[in-house]
């Protein structure tokens, strides 16, 4: 997983009055992130207590995500009772697999967009988009807009504006080159080409994960 998927959407999250935040995964063991920290589940898929709240993080292990079946089922369930389901970047993959965002408009990283559609979902481009209960971020660090705007629907925007200035989140980037529409194209195109083997294993991936089983 990407930890940033994780861990910004929870340094806002568990900020929320009388909040309990757990990190739920197949087993108690640790969990690699993309940069070589892991991160230690709390609780396991069969012993989460019901949540009000789940956010499914995204990285290059989605693959293996939409894939399992105890995932899966633990996402759809959980779901089902959930009053907010939420992703960030290709988290909404693990959403879309578990049925959650057919007919919904939803976001993910920009390199994966057009994917979208493979699980039913409307690509909305936005940093956050809610449809009903279920808020998509974007890429990476918009889990943190993401959460605030969670917060906000929560506990009211004075509340989430609380939490914004304790973490002093006040984004000024030092480069005009988050999102392709602002990355001038000597920077937008081998990043592009960088995503582009990645994309068309993954969509082999999702077609999979998406196709009718056989009865």
């Amino acid at each position: 997983m990407t930890q940033l998927h994780l861990t910004d959407p929870l340094q806002v999250l568990h900020r929320l009055p009388d909040a309990r935040a757990h990190i739920a995964a197949k087993s108690l063991q640790p969990v690699a992130s993309d940069c070589g920290l892991s991160l230690v589940p709390t609780t396991t898929f069969a012993t989460c207590e019901p949540l009000d709240l789940l956010c499914v993080p995204g990285g290059f292990g989605v693959s293996g995500a939409i894939a399992d079946a105890d995932t899966i089922d633990f996402v759809r369930q959980q779901a089902a009772r959930a009053r907010y389901v939420t992703s960030v970047c290709t988290g909404a993959f693990v959403l879309g697999v578990a049925g959650l965002l057919r007919g919904r408009r939803a976001t993910t990283h920009w390199a994966y967009t057009d994917l979208l559609p493979l699980v039913g979902a409307v690509h909305a481009e936005a940093r956050v988009v809610r449809d009903g209960n279920v808020f998509t971020g974007a890429g990476v660090t918009a889990g943190i807009d993401f959460a605030l705007s969670v917060a906000a629907e929560v506990a009211g925007r004075e509340a989430a504006e609380r939490i914004q200035l304790s973490l002093e989140y006040d984004p000024a980037p030092p480069f005009r080159a988050g999102h392709p529409r602002l990355a001038p194209a000597s920077v937008h195109e081998p990043v592009s080409e960088r995503f582009a083997a990645r994309l068309a294993t993954f969509r082999g991936e999702l077609e999979q994960a998406v196709a009718p089983q056989p009865t």
